[in-house]
């Protein structure tokens, strides 16, 4: 599985530069009023430093100390007060463009071929809708107040220190470049590692999820050992990137040390020869040590938050590599209400062909059967026709709006009434009984408790596997689609309720095209046309009773069918 496309760095800039569109003027106030509010909190180290200058010069009495702690006091409490509404501000801009994106991103991955989704995997898709979104709505919490608060006291403060003694500021400026290093090796080395632990995260998500989705056949064929040794290697991968992830971020605490221990070191040194020299006084270098000291904090936490950044921007990376994908033409051309498949090859990875040579025509209005035994190529002509899967060979036209139902029916958790309305909104209770009514089975409504406002689907009122097929075909006749493609949609049932199903189905093919992928050859000798294929291949084509009397393969399934 090569998995779906991740953007690159000047990708994920520009859709985050859209998707900011209607909220710049806020972030330009939310910057101004955090470099305000920065600057407000250089006041008490400038107060200090004033106050030891006064001690120290014997002028200092209980009216100065009164006036610098009051001074200080009001600079905290506005610092303060400034730097929490920054922090709110700056919050609500994120949240609201995450929501903006998230919204994309899930519109987006319902919208995917279904080609794309299984080449890449479902648990790909599902961990960038999951846990890729998590991880960049819980950096929130650090990345914001680091690209905000502490971005301009780093700022702020460099430029007090450059006014108090440029010195000073030279001192501290010598030691950027460590600082600088650690980081160019640090970008260098940790979006690599990021990468792999969001990759590992998918392919556990996708082992997890075939051994739930395919629970039956692990049972039944005694798979469970080998399925929990494949989630567990897939586990045991994730636990090893994500050991590499904090080895990298105990690296780069360790080159932080180093860089605030040269800080630290650097401007007491510069203090005592400015002192020493009569350059400064004791009160300026105390300032300066507490602007260094200030500065220690945010310069770190901006660093280490580069840590949370890197693993939230390699998860907004494959977040906008969903949204970004282009949209792909599926390989079909609209028609007015037929089908046509002229030379469609299709084949599964490096497999044989599934289709081979496939040609197809289907009138509007006509219902076409297509039979064969298993593996014969039947559902995935249905998957060709239908635009879930693109041929590699061959066109394909057929109707705008088409649906398909297959015999795997998932019922939705809710109401009954919002399971019948996912494909047509507008559709009245008035219209839903109609379409019961039509399909011969308003009797599913007398079985539920509460009728159409009945809960089904997980946590709800159970469904029968009958009863699922009955719901998907009444949905179907209200979506009122021009092409309808049944692959098996009724073999679930059992021989009590084939009857009725029979009579469902042929409802809603009833007044549009209809292609049937036939599990009961009843289903297919009710159709205009029935089409047989083996291995790929049509072999036959015809009526029920011309393939009957040609006496060929159709005529062989139906004899042992009636058998």
């Amino acid at each position: 599985m090569s998995g779906l496309p991740v953007a690159g760095g000047r990708e994920t800039a520009r859709e985050m530069w859209r998707l900011s569109g209607g909220h710049r003027l806020r972030l330009v106030a939310t910057g101004v009023l955090g470099m305000v509010s920065t600057g407000v909190d250089l006041i008490p180290p400038l107060a200090i430093g004033y106050l030891v200058d006064r001690v120290r010069t014997g002028t200092a009495g209980a009216g100065t100390v009164l006036t610098v702690t009051a001074v200080m006091a009001l600079a905290t409490v506005l610092g303060a007060t400034g730097t929490a509404v920054t922090v709110v501000l700056a919050t609500r801009v994120y949240h609201t463009v995450l929501a903006t994106l998230r919204e994309q991103l899930v519109g987006r991955a319902m919208t995917l071929p279904q080609h794309v989704v299984e080449q890449a995997g479902t648990g790909d898709l599902i961990s960038r809708t999951s846990d890729d979104v998590t991880a960049v709505a819980d950096a929130a919490p650090a990345v914001i107040p680091a690209l905000t608060v502490t971005a301009f006291t780093i700022v702020v403060s460099v430029g007090g220190l450059a006014a108090l003694e440029p010195p000073y500021a030279a001192a501290f400026a010598v030691v950027l470049p460590v600082y600088a290093l650690a980081m160019r090796w640090y970008l260098r080395a940790g979006p690599p590692v990021y990468r792999a632990e969001r990759t590992a995260m998918s392919a556990r998500t996708q082992q997890i999820l075939e051994s739930q989705r395919g629970h039956a056949t692990v049972l039944g064929f005694g798979l469970a050992e080998q399925r929990h040794r494949a989630v567990l290697a897939a586990s045991w991968a994730v636990a090893v990137q994500s050991l590499r992830a904090r080895i990298v971020q105990s690296m780069l605490s360790a080159r932080l040390n180093l860089g605030e221990c040269l800080s630290l070191a650097g401007v007491l040194v510069v203090g005592f020869v400015l002192v020493d020299h009569g350059m400064s006084t004791v009160g300026g270098a105390t300032t300066a040590m507490l602007l260094v000291l200030r500065l220690l904090g945010p310069v770190n936490a901006l660093l280490y938050v580069i840590d949370d950044l890197q693993s939230a921007l390699a998860s907004l990376s494959r977040m906008i590599g969903v949204v970004t994908i282009p949209e792909v033409p599926d390989g079909g051309e609209p028609a007015t209400a037929g089908v046509l498949l002229r030379g469609i090859v299709f084949r599964y990875g490096d497999g044989p062909p599934a289709l081979d040579d496939v040609t197809v025509t289907i009138a509007p209005g006509e219902h076409v059967a297509v039979v064969g035994v298993s593996g014969a190529g039947k559902s995935t002509l249905a998957a060709v026709v239908a635009g879930i899967h693109r041929p590699e060979a061959g066109t394909v036209t057929r109707p705008g709006r088409t649906a398909v139902i297959t015999q795997e029916v998932h019922v939705f958790a809710g109401t009954l009434r919002d399971n019948l309305t996912l494909a047509a909104p507008s559709a009245t209770d008035r219209d839903i009984r109609t379409a019961f009514e039509a399909t011969g089975t308003t009797g599913l409504l007398d079985l539920l408790p509460d009728g159409l406002d009945t809960v089904v689907g997980a946590g709800g009122h159970p469904l029968t596997d009958a009863q699922a097929q009955q719901v998907a075909l009444a949905r179907l006749l209200l979506a009122g689609p021009d092409l309808a493609v049944l692959d098996e949609a009724t073999a679930e049932a059992g021989s009590t309720q084939a009857g009725p199903l029979d009579h469902a189905a042929a409802a809603a093919l009833a007044g549009r095209t209809g292609l049937v992928i036939a599990h009961r050859l009843s289903q297919a000798a009710a159709c205009d046309r029935i089409v047989v294929m083996d291995r790929g291949r049509i072999v036959e084509t015809g009526t029920h009773h011309e393939l009957v009397d040609a006496g060929g393969t159709y005529a062989e399934l139906w004899e042992a069918w009636r058998g």
